[in-house]
């Protein structure tokens, strides 16, 4: 006699493969989906090369199934990425691409035929959740009470919290399959300030049995030696062992639930790592983030070279549960076996809090092509959130004294910057050198001028905040104990008024 519980998985098969969906489990029913996403941290992983430190956990995620090697956002900021991870679509097309934006009286609500990921999954019977993987310790990796507190959102667009029950599955029904994202600190533990950096340096220390040397740090070359860039940088790294940390907690949690085969777990940074290049730009320092998965119909072992967005994840989740995938949905199955790679991936950046910006960009697997639409404002335009950070400030001052060399000078300090920037990403993984005006290279950056335009027009790109728009979101700071802010938003509006 056949099982209640095979006819269920039977039943399953047969749906999911008439809706056109890639099944990997249906053997044993449907898989859970655990989503690890980082905050403020580049792939600074030891399978992803890096050196000075050990990430066993990342690691063994990599070794047991698939890492993703060219995996980039298309936002290097928070709350654009996560608008965009949440819904599989660029935050360009459902107008949630300005950071901290419709948080006023101005509303965004997403168009028709988008929803968030948590509610299609709630709707095919999971328990959906978001926290820390750890009922005793949160984001930050410290511990604490348990709590009903939901982790890290940060969407941009006006959302319904009941699209997630809680933040642990350990309130579901039995066997009931559940999506989790567990949200971690990442590289905001180690804070802005030099203080706060040497004190998770002692945290590092006690916990973890050592700390990382400031001295073995090798920086991007256009960052001094700063005493102070290096301790940062320093304690940057412990807080990717810290994040190492809880991965292998939350792994543990799941293998000692009997649940880790039959649940896919994906591994991912929202963006690079917080600095003067990084977070919020769209050099590789902002926009390449670690990307690997393990679970049910993932390879083992596999090293994958092809590009992805980080907006896949959504598509992959969707496909794993057996749900046919939104017709107006960006996002791609990486692991479908009608998958064709992608020639190329986008990113955009727009306003950052109080900062004004907008920059797109296209990657292929040669060049990386940016286009900057207000060349006339500096690069490290004035930022409250950024200025406060003490590595912001060191560069500041080496600046003013003219301390910097050359190659800082120019790519952190020039008052203006280049209408456009084109550089061979592999050959120079810093992006220091722009051939926008190379001969012999002038056949790719027309080819690559256009492929970016036909993105914006086809994806919908929605482009510059609406005057009324900004003023909504820049309300909540006028008048309320600000004054840096206020000041930003004057000089805004002025280089608005001036064309720049």
């Amino acid at each position: 006699m056949i099982s209640l519980n095979s006819l269920i998985a039977l039943g399953f098969t047969i749906a999911a493969c008439l809706l056109g969906a890639r099944v990997d489990a249906a053997e044993t029913g449907r898989p859970n989906i655990l989503w690890i996403v980082v905050d403020d941290m580049s792939p600074n992983f030891s399978c992803y090369g890096e050196r000075l430190i050990q990430t066993p956990n990342v690691d063994r995620l990599a070794r047991e199934g698939t890492q993703f090697r060219n995996a980039f956002i298309t936002a290097p900021v928070c709350s654009p990425c996560r608008s965009a991870l949440i819904t599989g679509m660029y935050q360009t097309s459902i107008g949630a691409h300005q950071h901290r934006s419709g948080r006023g009286a101005e509303k965004i609500r997403l168009p028709s035929g988008v929803t968030p990921l948590p509610v299609l999954l709630q709707k095919a019977g999971y328990y959906t959740c978001i926290g820390s993987g750890l009922r005793d310790q949160n984001r930050a990796a410290r511990q604490t009470a348990a709590n009903n507190q939901l982790g890290k959102t940060d969407y941009n667009f006006e959302w319904d919290a009941s699209m997630y029950h809680s933040n642990d599955w350990s309130g579901r029904r039995p066997d009931q399959p559940f999506f989790m994202q567990v949200q971690l600190a990442g590289g905001k533990l180690r804070g802005g300030t030099d203080e706060a950096a040497r004190k998770l340096s002692e945290r590092a220390s006690k916990e973890l049995g050592s700390s990382t040397d400031p001295e073995k740090v090798i920086l991007p070359p256009y960052y001094p030696r700063d005493p102070v860039l290096l301790r940062d940088w320093a304690a940057y790294l412990d807080s990717v062992r810290f994040t190492d940390r809880h991965v292998g907690l939350v792994l543990a949690r799941l293998e000692q639930e009997g649940v880790l085969d039959k649940t896919l777990v994906i591994f991912m940074t929202d963006h690079g790592i917080s600095h003067a290049r990084g977070k919020q730009f769209l050099y590789n320092e902002g926009t390449h983030v670690a990307f690997v998965a393990r679970g049910p119909g993932v390879p083992r072992g596999a090293v994958r070279e092809d590009l992805i967005e980080h907006i896949d994840m959504a598509a992959l989740s969707l496909s794993t549960a057996g749900i046919a995938l939104p017709a107006a949905m960006q996002a791609k199955d990486v692991f479908s076996k009608s998958y064709s790679p992608r020639g190329a991936v986008f990113a955009a950046r727009d306003r950052c809090d109080e900062t004004v910006d907008r920059l797109r960009s296209v990657r292929t697997d040669r060049f990386l092509y940016i286009r900057n639409f207000h060349p006339r404002r500096p690069h490290l335009q004035p930022n409250a959130y950024k200025d406060g950070k003490s590595i912001v400030q060191t560069l500041r001052n080496l600046h003013a004294a003219g301390k910097l060399d050359s190659l800082a000078q120019r790519l952190l300090f020039s008052p203006e910057r280049p209408p456009e920037e084109l550089y061979e990403w592999r050959a120079d993984p810093w992006q220091v050198t722009n051939i926008v005006s190379v001969a012999g290279h002038q056949q790719a950056l027309s080819a690559l001028r256009a492929q970016l335009d036909r993105w914006m027009t086809e994806t919908g790109d929605q482009g510059p905040e609406a005057e009324k728009m900004f003023e909504s979101d820049m309300a909540v700071y006028v008048g309320n104990g600000h004054p840096v802010v206020e000041r930003n938003i004057v000089l805004m509006k002025k280089w608005a008024s001036e064309g720049r």
